[in-house]
């Protein structure tokens, strides 16, 4: 048996896309429905409006009533999170308190992306995004899309903040992950597909996943059986899974893949997305499918 790590963030959390219809509107129904199903695979928490949720071109009025709906239908059993990432403070904290304001339980705050703040202008807006709210919030370390890694004192000054619980790690250094939770003691997010199991071998709480929007049912059982203490079976899950985290990740855009597989198990009515982002490719789909129907679930 393993010593499970603190889960304010529930174990294994799916960032959901954000279904739109044919023409670019928000899909209430088919989030719920996905949201729905996705607890019924075995998510014990859920991320709304975060990079996979294109949050970039969705605005703000959206953002709130997705998170409503979402919460009305299953924020009774699940962990409901939000992502507030903005390069503009005052913006994310608008972001964040909407979300709070339409009944999220948590917050995923990215570092600000493209104007590049230093360390201290970093720090200053995380805590005004912290102090502007009353819900815990998981820091997002993303630099290869935002272009500005979390420094150790950074992160360290930070862990401090009452409300600041966790950190999504998506720099693909498992070991930079594991001495810095342990120097912290911040719960820790894989944010990379590849790397769930690695991350929970560290002393990780979980994983944020985009995989996960169908490959739920095999991540539910490699946590539980990490959990109980099962490497073997677990690592023969992520073997398993292996082929399709490649389909979804390794060379289309995630957010447009992860949105296809549900959409061809029917789950969201549309495979929509907004520009920049553009469907993908015939064979990327024809590679999807067959991942998906390899593991049984097309």
């Amino acid at each position: 048996m393993t010593t499970q790590a603190t889960r304010t963030f529930g174990s294994f959390a799916p960032a959901m896309v954000t279904p739109f219809t044919e023409d670019g509107a928000l899909d209430v129904e088919s989030a719920v429905r996905l949201a729905r199903k996705l607890v019924d695979d075995g998510c014990d928490a859920i991320l709304l409006s975060g990079t996979t949720g294109e949050s970039p071109t969705t605005h703000q009025p959206e953002k709130n009533e997705l998170t409503a709906a979402v919460v009305e239908a299953v924020g009774r059993e699940v962990f409901v999170f939000c992502g507030a990432g903005s390069n503009d403070t005052a913006h994310a904290v608008r972001i964040a308190q909407g979300a709070q304001e339409h009944g999220a339980h948590g917050l995923l705050v990215v570092t600000p992306y493209y104007n590049r703040p230093s360390q201290e202008g970093v720090q200053a807006h995380v805590r005004a995004i912290a102090d502007a709210v009353d819900l815990p919030i998981m820091l997002y370390d993303i630099p290869g899309r935002t272009g500005l890694a979390l420094s150790d004192e950074t992160i360290d000054l930070l862990a401090h903040h009452p409300r600041i619980h966790a950190l999504k790690d998506a720099t693909g250094n498992v070991a930079q992950g594991g001495e810095r939770l342990r120097r912290t003691g911040l719960e820790w997010y894989s944010g990379d597909d590849a790397l769930n199991l690695d991350f929970l071998e560290a002393g990780g709480s979980g994983s944020v996943s985009v995989v996960g929007h169908v490959a739920a049912p095999y991540y539910r059982r490699m946590t539980d059986a990490f959990d109980r203490g099962d490497l073997e079976e677990a690592r023969d899950i992520v073997r398993q899974v292996q082929p399709l985290v490649d389909a979804i990740m390794g060379g289309g855009q995630g957010a447009v893949m992860a949105k296809w597989a549900v959409y061809l198990q029917g789950t969201i009515a549309s495979p929509t997305v907004r520009l920049p982002l553009v469907a993908p490719h015939d064979e990327e789909i024809d590679r999807l499918s067959t991942a998906m129907k390899a593991l049984g679930l097309l």
